[in-house]
């Protein structure tokens, strides 16, 4: 499926280019489908075939474009590492994966063990001429073609480990058939400019690879995100989306550039990953002029789940994840994983095409997480009275208070539109007579005028029940984050257990 539409491109888009490369050099669609060819021929040349498996550790460079379209030319399934993740972490993911070869960039190479994974060196290309250089077979025509096989497997995510060791969700041709259609309703073309936000690594770029090729733009890449460059990129090209992550988001609005360039072209914001503070939201929309979408999604339902409507009204627009997108349905249910009444907290299920066929080389996670079509997604929601869908935080996140379970979303959505505070996560503290209480984190907009614990627990009293209010405060500079830019939770508790 993905040779087959990357082929199309390399017609229709000939000499369009494709991607940008943050050093300024440009590849085309056709010499990226070429490049691709020959990287297949390496990669039999070195005995990979139809059902092996390749570890990318790479930076989102070109090179990582090109490896994984000529994995999927000789039927090998591509687990991309993000390189953002510890020595611990990806010796983790090598070892769930069990690769035929793994394939990293030079800063990367210490992070792998050489003597019990078989790795090679790769360095990055300078121009298209030389992307993928070192696995290039020059001259090789296109592979012989494959079998049709909608069950064929053809990417492995891992996902952020914001629960613990990250695990290899595992996509088919079908899947990523069905997130190309939901994505761009079947459309093909398009063109543009765009931006990529996230790591090759991610969901958001391994499964949606198919849908970017079929669009025809050009997407222009960093080797590290920064706000300013990015804001340049979309007023030079009058790009109608803004896309990213909520910090990506938040910083923006803090640089100087958003009062200095043109963002008319802009016609909608589209956030990803992590739910969007209500006032990061009102600020974007006052500031671009355009309206702002969060949608909520996970590496295991493949990056499509549920999302705020352009046109909503502001509660749902501030303080929901919305519905589900079309082809996706979702419901919470409770401990019994039965249906719970509307207005109480339980885990949302979703089901759709393009959920994950499991976590790979682990069916007894595989079956706890998809249930009869379903996909456990770990986070606890409800449906408030407009049918919205509102995150209460992670099923593994919740604490007892004195018997009673507290949500640390809810108050942290709650305490987040306090005038002083930037940002916000409550965290659990042992406590002798509670059990447990909540202690909240927090970043203060001004560091010389900070929130103290009274001033939040005012402001939260006529929202909360006193027992969700928060029994302790820590001021910090900035809150934690993991590989995927979501709150590293673990670490504050560790904090806590610490101190």
């Amino acid at each position: 499926m993905l040779t087959d539409i990357s082929r199309r491109a390399a017609v229709d888009f000939a000499d369009t280019t494709t991607y940008v490369a943050d050093a300024g050099w440009t590849i085309t669609y056709a010499q990226l489908d070429r490049a691709a060819d020959e990287a297949a021929a390496g990669l039999i040349a070195r005995g990979l075939r139809e059902g092996s498996t390749i570890a990318l550790v790479l930076p989102s460079v070109i090179d990582y474009v090109v490896l994984y379209l000529a994995a999927a030319r000789i039927g090998a399934v591509t687990a991309g590492i993000n390189p953002r993740l510890r020595p611990r972490e990806i010796a983790g993911c090598l070892e769930v994966l069990e690769p035929s070869l793994t394939i990293a960039s030079e800063e990367l190479l210490e992070s792998i063990d050489r003597d019990r994974f078989s790795v090679e060196l790769l360095l990055p290309g300078t121009d298209a001429a030389s992307v993928a250089a070192e696995f290039r077979l020059p001259g090789t025509g296109a592979s012989p073609p494959l079998t049709e096989d909608d069950d064929r497997p053809v990417c492995i995510c891992f996902t952020s480990g914001s629960t613990g060791q990250p695990k290899g969700a595992w996509y088919t041709n079908r899947q990523l058939r069905r997130i190309a259609e939901l994505d761009t309703g079947g459309a093909w073309g398009g063109g543009g400019h765009g931006i990529s936000s996230t790591q090759f690594a991610h969901v958001g770029f391994m499964t949606k690879l198919p849908w970017l090729l079929g669009s025809g733009r050009t997407t222009h890449l960093f080797d590290r995100w920064s706000a300013g460059p990015v804001l340049q990129l979309i007023a030079d090209h009058k790009m109608p989306a803004v896309t990213g992550v909520a910090p990506q988001l938040a910083l923006m609005m803090r640089h100087p550039l958003m009062d200095e360039l043109d963002f008319s072209a802009v016609k909608a914001i589209v956030a990803g990953g992590a739910a969007s503070p209500p006032a990061l939201v009102k600020e974007c929309r006052e500031r671009f002029g355009a309206p702002y979408s969060i949608r909520y999604s996970s590496t295991e339902s493949g990056g499509i789940g549920l999302g705020t409507a352009l046109d909503a009204d502001d509660d749902e627009a501030l303080y929901t994840i919305g519905g589900p997108r079309p082809g996706v349905e979702a419901t919470i249910r409770d401990g019994a994983r039965q249906p719970v009444t509307a207005g109480d907290v339980g885990e949302l299920w979703i089901r759709s095409d393009c959920v994950m066929s499991g976590y790979w080389n682990d069916p007894s996670t595989t079956a706890e997480t998809l249930v009869d079509g379903w996909l456990r997604t770990g986070d606890l929601a409800f449906i408030d009275d407009a049918g919205c869908f509102r995150l209460a935080g992670r099923l593994k996140e919740m604490f007892i208070r004195g018997g009673y379970n507290v949500y640390p979303m809810e108050v942290e959505s709650v305490l987040v539109a306090h005038d002083a505070v930037a940002e916000v996560a409550i965290v659990p503290r042992a406590d002798d007579v509670m059990g447990e209480i909540g202690v909240a984190v927090v970043v203060a907009h001004d560091s010389a005028a900070p929130p103290t614990l009274e001033d939040l627990r005012l402001f939260a009293k006529t929202e909360l029940a006193s027992y969700k209010l928060p029994e302790a405060i820590r001021l910090i500079e900035a809150l934690p984050r993991n590989s995927s830019d979501k709150v590293d939770r673990r670490e504050l508790a560790a904090a806590e257990r610490a101190d």
